[in-house]
C-alpha cells in the first residue's frame, strides 16, 4: 500500500511541474513521510493549521507549529539559502526557511517568466513536504528591484539623502515593494541605516547621510512603504558599519557605549519601534567584538531593551569570518548570540557547505551547545514574521501582481528622486541652467552609459560598465531630448558648440572593493578618461559644466577652478531625463550635500558630528564644501 501511495504522490507531483506557474493549486500532503524525525504524532503541521481561528494570535499560530515540528526541520526553517546553492528538492527535504539570491545571482536570462517561475517551483516543492511552510525569498532590493533587468532603478542612497524627502521615501519604498512581489519576492535587505563617517569607505553610497537624523528621517519611511505592500524590510548593518577604522569595509569600530547610543542605536530604535521585521547585522566588529556574536548589542540591547520581535538575519556567509577552526562552535557563538537565521551559500572557494551548517546545528543542539530553548525562540520569530506576511495564503505569484513592474509612473517617481537628488556645488557667470537652444558638446566616459549611471548593486553585485546594462534613458539621450539645439559628443564639433558639458566620475563598485584611499580622479575607482576628458573640454575654450556621476565626494579641489558650474548627480540610476529637468531650468536645484566634501584625503573622516566622538571642531570654512551646501537658481 506504500509503495501505491508513494507512486501515486509521484504522478501528482510530475503533473504539477508541468502547470501553469499563476496556478494556485498545490499539493496536499497530510501524513508524515517516512524519512521525518517527527514520529507519531496526533496532529501534523497541516491539520494544525487547519485549527487556526481568526481569534487565535500569530504566536499561538506560531507555537501550535513548533509543538509537532523535529529539530530537524526546525533548523531547516533557521536557514536561508541562496539559489545557486539549493536545488528544489533540497528545499523540500531539508525544510528550509529562506532562500536568497546573492548578488546577480539569477535564473535562466533575467526576463520576468524566469522570476516567476522559479520563485513558485521553490514553493510547490516545499508545500509538498508534511511541513507545508512557505518560503521567504530574498533580495538586496537597495535602489529598486535592482538585481532584474529592466526594473525601476532609483538613484543610491547617499543622492537620495540629497534630496532628503521623507514622502518620497515611502513612495520608493512601495514601488520596489511591488515591483518585488510581481516575481514572488518577500524580502529585501534595505535600508542600510548606517551613518557614514569616513568616505573612504566602500559603501559610502549605501548611506543616506553623515548625518543620523538624516539617515532616520529617510529611512524609517522606506521601511514604512517598503512594509506597507507586505514586503520585507531590513534595518542593516547593526552597529557601526559606517564608523569603522579608516573606512576599511568590514572592519574595527572602536566607540564607547555612551556615543554608541547618542549617535547610532536611535536609528535602530526607531526602526523597530516602526515595525521593522528584520535586522541584519553587520561583518564588523565593535571594539573587538564581531556584531555576529555580540550577545550584549543582539541579544541584551536589541531584543531585550528595544524589544525587537522579529528576524535577526545575518549576513553573507557571515558566520565563517568568526574566530577559530571549529564551525560548530562558530555556529553556536552566533545563534547563542542572537542570530536567528544564517544566510549561507557554498562555493568552491568555501571549505564549508550550507548543510555543514545545518549539521552542526543539530550537532550542537545534540550536545547541549544550543538549547532547546533558544531554537524554539528562533524558529518562532520566524514563523510568526511569516504568518503576519500573510505568506501561508499568499505564496504563490498571482497575475494581477506582475502588472506591477516598470509602469510609467514607477519612472516618473525615480525621475523626480533624480531631480530633487541633484547638488549645484558651483555656477559663475549662471552658466546653468542650459537654454534649450544652445548647442552642446557633451564630452567624458559617463555621458552615455546607463552602468555608470546606476552604479553597484545592479544587475550585479559589482555593477557593470556595460551601456546597455538595464533599459533606462542615459544623459546623452536626455540632453537629445530637452534640446531644441545640438547636442555634439566629438570635439571636432567645438566650433559649433556654446558650452561644454563633461560627465566625470566613479565606475561602478560594491563593499570592499570600492574602498579608497585618495579618492582622486584618477584612482582605482574612477572612471577611466576623467582627466582625458577634462583637458579636452579645457582646451575648447568654451563655458566648462562638469557633471559628476559618483557615490561620494571626489578629491577636485584643485581641478574645479577650471570649472565654471559643478553639479553632483551621485549615482542617478536608469532616469536621466532627471538630470535634463534641472540643468535646463525646467525644475530648479533643490539637493543638499549630506556629507561633507573635503578638501584633501585627510579630511575624508570628517563629519558634522565628529565633535561628539573626537577632539575634532567641525569648521564649515575648512572644507571645500560644507555639509548641507547647496546653490540653486
Amino acid at each position: 500500500m506504500k509503495k501505491v501511495i508513494v507512486f501515486l504522490m509521484s504522478i501528482i507531483f510530475i503533473l504539477m511541474g508541468c502547470e501553469d506557474i499563476n496556478s494556485s493549486s498545490s499539493i496536499i500532503v497530510s501524513s508524515i513521510s517516512e524519512s521525518s524525525s517527527i514520529g507519531e504524532l496526533e496532529d501534523t503541521p497541516v491539520t494544525v493549521r487547519e485549527k487556526w481561528t481568526p481569534s487565535m494570535s500569530t504566536i499561538e499560530k506560531a507555537d501550535s507549529l513548533l509543538d509537532v515540528m523535529s529539530i530537524k526541520q526546525k533548523v531547516g526553517q533557521m536557514l536561508q539559502v541562496e539559489r545557486n546553492s539549493a536545488n528544489y528538492e533540497e528545499a523540500k527535504n531539508y525544510y528550509l526557511g529562506s532562500i536568497f539570491s546573492g548578488g546577480g545571482s539569477v535564473p535562466g536570462t533575467n526576463r520576468l517568466i524566469d522570476w516567476t517561475t522559479m520563485s513558485n517551483n521553490y514553493q510547490n516543492y516545499v508545500m509538498s513536504n508534511d511541513l507545508q511552510i512557505p518560503i521567504l525569498y530574498g533580495i538586496d532590493a537597495v535602489h529598486g528591484h535592482n538585481n532584474v533587468k529592466n526594473a525601476t532603478i532609483f538613484p543610491h542612497n547617499i543622492g537620495l539623502g540629497a534630496a532628503n524627502d521623507p514622502d518620497l521615501m515611502y513612495e520608493i519604498g512601495k514601488i520596489t515593494a511591488k515591483e518585488m512581489k510581481a516575481l514572488g519576492h518577500h524580502w529585501t535587505y534595505a535600508p542600510s541605516v548606517a551613518a557614514v563617517q569616513d568616505i573612504k569607505w566602500g559603501r559610502s553610497y549605501e548611506s543616506y547621510s553623515e548625518d543620523p537624523k538624516i539617515v532616520e528621517d529617510l529611512s524609517i519611511p522606506l521601511i514604512e512603504g517598503l512594509q506597507s505592500e507586505n514586503v520585507l524590510a531590513t534595518a542593516k548593518h547593526y552597529l557601526l558599519d559606517g564608523f569603522t577604522k579608516n573606512g576599511r569595509d568590514q572592519g574595527e569600530s572602536f566607540a564607547s557605549e555612551e556615543v554608541v547610543r547618542e549617535l547610532f542605536l536611535d536609528t535602530y530604535k526607531k526602526a523597530v519601534e516602526a515595525g521593522v521585521k528584520t535586522i541584519m547585522p553587520s561583518y564588523s566588529s565593535l571594539n573587538n567584538v564581531k556584531m555576529h556574536e555580540n550577545s550584549y548589542w543582539l541579544n541584551d540591547v536589541l531584543k531585550g531593551e528595544l524589544g525587537f520581535e522579529g528576524i535577526v538575519i545575518s549576513d553573507y556567509n557571515a558566520i565563517l569570518q568568526l574566530s577559530g577552526n571549529s564551525l560548530k562552535s562558530k555556529v553556536a557563538r552566533s545563534i547563542n548570540a542572537g542570530v536567528d537565521m544564517i544566510m549561507q551559500a557554498n562555493g568552491s572557494w568555501l571549505e564549508e557547505t550550507w548543510q555543514d551548517v545545518y549539521d552542526v546545528i543539530i550537532s550542537a543542539y545534540n550536545d547541549g551547545l544550543i538549547s532547546k530553548e533558544r531554537i524554539n525562540d528562533a524558529v518562532r520569530r520566524i514563523l510568526m514574521v511569516k504568518i503576519d506576511l500573510g505568506l501561508f495564503d499568499n505564496y504563490k505569484i498571482d497575475k494581477a501582481s506582475q502588472d506591477d513592474f516598470r509602469k510609467q509612473e514607477y519612472l516618473d517617481v525615480a525621475r523626480e528622486a533624480v531631480s530633487k537628488s541633484l547638488v549645484l556645488l558651483k555656477n559663475d557667470n549662471n552658466v546653468l541652467p542650459l537654454s534649450k537652444n544652445e548647442n552642446i558638446l557633451l564630452l567624458g566616459p559617463g555621458i552615455d552609459n546607463i552602468g555608470y549611471q546606476c552604479g553597484g548593486w545592479t544587475i550585479s553585485w559589482q555593477g557593470s560598465t556595460n551601456s546597455e546594462l538595464t533599459a533606462g534613458t542615459t544623459i546623452l539621450e536626455a540632453f537629445k531630448e530637452a534640446s531644441n539645439g545640438n547636442v555634439y559628443t566629438s570635439t571636432n564639433d567645438k566650433d559649433k558648440a556654446d558650452v561644454v558639458v563633461v560627465v566625470i566620475g566613479e565606475k561602478p563598485y560594491a563593499e570592499f572593493e570600492g574602498d579608497n584611499n585618495s579618492l582622486s580622479l584618477t584612482s582605482n575607482t574612477a572612471m577611466e578618461g576623467n582627466l582625458e576628458a577634462l583637458e579636452q573640454a579645457y582646451q575648447t575654450g568654451l563655458p566648462v559644466v562638469v557633471l559628476m556621476l559618483a557615490g561620494r565626494p571626489l578629491i577636485v579641489t584643485y581641478e574645479i577652478n577650471n570649472w565654471d558650474a559643478f553639479v553632483m548627480a551621485w549615482l542617478p540610476g536608469t532616469e536621466g531625463l532627471g538630470i535634463s529637468d534641472v540643468l535646463f531650468g525646467d525644475k530648479p536645484f533643490t539637493g543638499k550635500l549630506p556629507v561633507t566634501w573635503p578638501k584633501d584625503i585627510s579630511q575624508s573622516n570628517h563629519s558634522i558630528i565628529m565633535d561628539k566622538y573626537s577632539d575634532k571642531v567641525y569648521n564649515e570654512n575648512d572644507y571645500l564644501f560644507p555639509f548641507g551646501y547647496g546653490l540653486t537658481y
